[in-house]
């Protein structure tokens, strides 16, 4: 197994691409050692000195680490470790712990503006945004303002602001011109 790495625009995330699937569907995203217990790689990549957050893609992982931790010693413990659950066959979840894998389903309470936010975000945004080692969760839309939450590596990115103002709320005014602003959601 050849594990590749990407950096992304978050100086303090790496994206691990291990050459195969990762999630079948959805992602899951992991930021303390309580939340990780039902991922064993999840855990195993915690208990290195300096992670703070784990992330799953459709085909990577991404690592975040906090400010004091060198990414080059960290880089080749994380690789051992991804490339040592991959090659005792053991499940990504424990049995029975697999995440939700909706995402932005429609809900049957969705106007349509917010289906067609919701299409947007799924189908240009989100593949966008998975390269750089992220993703991006609608969490609502009122009174022309779409309030999303970046994740991943995207999730305290110092770009992340001019990800959603310049791109993501961008590209939403000019087909729903309803949009008025994009906002992290808190």
């Amino acid at each position: 197994m050849f594990i590749q790495t990407e950096n992304t625009p978050n100086p303090n995330t790496v994206k691990f691409l291990p050459g195969k699937t990762v999630m079948e569907a959805g992602v899951a995203e992991f930021k303390s050692l309580e939340e990780a217990a039902v991922s064993l790689l999840a855990q195993k990549l915690f208990g290195l000195n300096g992670v703070t957050g784990v992330f799953y893609g459709s085909d990577f992982i991404s690592v975040t680490k906090d400010d004091d931790a060198d990414w080059e010693a960290l880089k080749t413990l994380i690789m051992a470790a991804i490339m040592d659950h991959a090659m005792t066959g053991m499940p990504l979840f424990r049995e029975g712990m697999e995440p939700n894998a909706a995402q932005a389903e429609a809900n049957e309470d969705d106007d349509e503006l917010t289906l067609q936010i919701k299409e947007l975000l799924e189908t240009r945004v989100r593949p966008m945004v998975a390269m750089d080692g992220g993703d991006i969760v609608f969490d609502r839309f009122e009174e022309g303002i779409v309030y999303l939450t970046m994740r991943g590596a995207c999730a305290g990115c110092p770009s992340s602001t001019m990800t959603l103002k310049s791109g993501i709320e961008n590209m939403l005014r000019h087909y729903v011109p309803e949009v008025l602003e994009v906002r992290q959601a808190v």
